[in-house]
């Protein structure tokens, strides 16, 4: 009897569909809250929004995060602040993918997008570097490091308006 009903269940679903995707001809869709590959974003004109505070690396339980920081001059300027990160590297061997940096950031500079594809054959390729994570200028948008007017930039965020 137990046969029967095995050989009915086998036979109810040979002919369903099947739900297997063919990755990488067809890709499913992530969930809206899915934290995957981080990117660092930069403003309208250009200027990185990264402003060396290191508080995403504070707040990494898996210390995963390198911040250094160096000072913005007039004469190159790569953020509105006071200071930028000079360096910013992730190991994303150690990374949780918890988005406590995401939180963390007072400008929110470093943002974990949808992109799932991170795959390594040396330990040395699972570091990214700021070059790596950093979005490309905008299309009306001047690259970094800028040569602005003296005292342009006053503030680490910038006055925006607020959004309807």
């Amino acid at each position: 009897m137990n046969i029967i009903k095995g050989f009915a269940t086998t036979f109810k679903h040979a002919f369903e569909e099947p739900v297997t995707i063919q990755y990488p001809e067809q890709e499913r869709p992530v969930r809206e809250r899915f934290k995957g590959k981080h990117e660092l974003k930069r403003y309208d004109n250009g200027l990185e929004k990264c402003i060396g505070c290191a508080l995403c690396a504070a707040a990494c339980p898996a210390d995963a995060i390198w911040v250094e920081a160096a000072e913005n001059t007039d004469d190159q300027r790569f953020s509105p602040g006071e200071r930028y990160a000079k360096t910013y590297e992730i190991n994303m061997l150690r990374c949780i993918f918890c988005g406590y940096c995401e939180d963390a950031c007072p400008t929110e500079a470093i943002v974990l997008e949808h992109d799932y594809r991170l795959s390594f054959t040396d330990r040395r390729d699972a570091i990214y570097t700021k070059d790596m994570l950093i979005v490309p200028v905008p299309e009306n948008g001047k690259p970094t490091p800028q040569e602005v007017e003296a005292h342009a930039f006053d503030r680490a965020i910038p006055e925006m308006q607020n959004p309807k």
